[in-house]
């Protein structure tokens, strides 16, 4: 039996209604797993199927859907704290989350700059990478069942880029890419494709320099330790259905570059996974959407895309075929 922690994120957003849906949906369709909502009492439905179970985290006020309240971010992190825990001790082997609002944690006091960090630093972790896996949504015998995407640097500025990288943090990326792939999504050799930062990778040297002086030192120090990496290649040509068919995934150097065309393919269907934790987690790839909370609107794909994902990861890690 899986069993699944799923925190509910922002109370004031969509995150409630979507988890109960989600798990509700995901419960029919999967026998063999059982769910934890952490979650107040007072967002949930009274009648819940035997195998999804409130697990109780108490909520400052009373919560008003769309109006964020700085108060309530405390039982935000209690639900995370929670599933973290229980992922350590081995009551759970995965933790799916809810989106959240960075911006009220912040408010409260707490310095909170996102889910990842979070987790990293809870778990005592020193580097994480962000991947996004999706399905496309066209349906093309060209493209991948899967597509994955990784990325070097995630939500700083621009023009901070080329002053985050260098040869180590991509090399030790690709390290925490290969050694996940293989033990948490069961692919025993990936194959790892390497974008590279500048317009046409830089042109030997002549459209910018990182490419030379530290992206290919990087790929070329992997492969001397049997890694299948390659690049950097052009970030205009590298999602082209030909290389999304070879390669398990790309590894991007910046937020946009990767998750704008990964977006414009799997639109919906995406579900965000943090790399180089000791627990499983993943999570959907929007936000808390404040403007249509509580109004029977939003949307639970990503979600149960991403408690899909928590199920067949947690199978590979275990060791057991998944159906």
């Amino acid at each position: 039996m899986i069993h699944l922690a799923l925190t509910t994120g922002e109370p004031a957003g969509i995150g409630p209604e979507i988890s109960v849906h989600a798990a509700n949906v995901f419960l029919n369709e999967r026998p063999d797993v059982c769910i934890d909502l952490l979650i107040d009492q007072s967002l949930a439905p009274q009648t819940l199927p035997p195998r999804l179970a409130i697990k109780h985290c108490a909520l400052e006020e009373k919560v008003v859907p769309g109006q964020l309240n700085p108060k309530n971010a405390r039982y935000v992190l209690e639900t995370l704290d929670r599933a973290i825990e229980g992922c350590q001790t081995g009551i759970y082997q995965a933790m799916v989350t809810a989106p959240v609002q960075k911006s009220v944690i912040s408010e409260a006091g707490v310095q909170f700059s996102g889910h990842t960090e979070y987790l990293a630093q809870k778990c005592g972790v020193h580097q994480v990478v962000m991947l996004l896996v999706g399905r496309p949504i066209f349906e093309s015998e060209l493209l991948p069942k899967q597509i994955r995407v990784a990325l070097a640097t995630t939500h700083i500025p621009l023009q901070q880029v080329s002053h985050h990288l260098s040869t180590t943090l991509i090399e030790n990326t690709i390290a925490i890419i290969d050694r996940d792939l293989k033990h948490r999504f069961g692919i025993n050799n990936p194959v790892i494709y390497v974008t590279g930062l500048n317009p046409h990778a830089g042109e030997s040297g002549h459209m910018g320099r990182e490419e030379l002086e530290i992206i290919v030192p990087a790929i070329e120090s992997m492969k001397k330790k049997n890694l299948q990496v390659s690049g950097p290649y052009p970030g205009d040509t590298i999602f082209s259905p030909a290389n999304l068919k070879k390669a398990d995934v790309i590894l991007a150097m910046y937020h946009d570059q990767g998750l704008a065309p990964f977006k414009f393919a799997t639109f919906g269907e995406g579900v965000n996974v943090t790399l180089g934790l000791p627990v499983i987690r993943t999570s959907v790839d929007h936000g808390t959407a404040l403007g249509i909370a509580g109004k029977g609107k939003a949307d639970a794909t990503s979600l149960l895309a991403a408690l899909e994902l928590a199920y067949q990861m947690s199978k590979a890690s275990s060791g057991t075929s998944s159906s």
